[in-house]
């Protein structure tokens, strides 16, 4: 499935174009992983320039509600396997978002490799239910709750330092944010593959729910 074309030509000519920096506000799962090299080579769908380029580090699977940002409220579904040489820096593999401006703005800003899907995300006596679909087909499901008391968080905790390759184009970006975080639980309920890695079999070091966040998205460097 060539998810790179899957947006429309007319979407791309004409989506509000919000240059960088980004100021973002919202709440957001983070469950960090540790996966292994034969892991990510066999299963986390590395783009092609990625491909034997796997050198460890923390590994994220993180969905997003942004309540603000220049493109309006938002959800997201991201995946960050680790870091790759020759820069060793993070790169994010696959990202879903549900807001066409996102994807359009994430790809130009950022060569962040976005695609637009319906995202749902309902909470409701303390837990949130999350599913994303592509027409009737579910690709991702899952509930989460948290617990304990909260505790501040931020990107020098978790860290991000970004690099993504997008049109021929290096992008270099590290992202900053703080907020409040309690621990959290998810069950996967559904995952599609022939759209996103299924990780139900790794087990992640630890869960977080941060409530409320700010991040900055700051220009980033390009190497043409």
């Amino acid at each position: 499935m060539d998810e790179n074309n899957s947006s429309s030509t007319a979407a791309s000519k004409y989506y509000y174009q919000a240059p960088a920096p980004w100021q973002l506000e919202g709440e957001g799962i983070i469950l960090v992983y540790k996966f292994s090299k034969k892991w990510v080579e066999t299963f986390a769908q590395l783009p092609p320039e990625l491909i034997g380029k796997f050198k460890g580090g923390l590994g994220y699977l993180m969905l997003v509600n942004y309540k603000n940002s220049p493109v309006g409220p938002y959800r997201e579904l991201l995946f960050i396997p680790g870091k790759f040489s020759p820069h060793g820096k993070q790169s994010i593999t696959k990202i879903y978002v549900d807001s066409e401006a996102s994807t359009q703005n994430g790809r130009s800003n950022w060569g962040i490799p976005k695609n637009t899907l319906p995202i749902s995300w309902e909470e409701e006596n303390g837990k949130i239910s999350i599913n994303i679909i592509s027409g009737d087909r579910p690709v991702f499901s899952c509930e989460v709750s948290s617990f304990g008391f909260p505790f501040p968080a931020s990107t020098s905790f978790l860290p991000i330092d970004l690099h993504q390759f997008l049109n021929n184009v290096d992008y270099f970006t590290k992202p900053t944010g703080s907020g409040w975080g309690k621990l959290a639980k998810m069950k996967i309920k559904e995952i599609d593959s022939a759209y996103f890695p299924d990780i139900r079999s790794q087990k992640p070091l630890f869960a977080v729910k941060i409530n409320p966040f700010r991040i900055n998205f700051p220009t980033p460097e390009y190497v043409l």
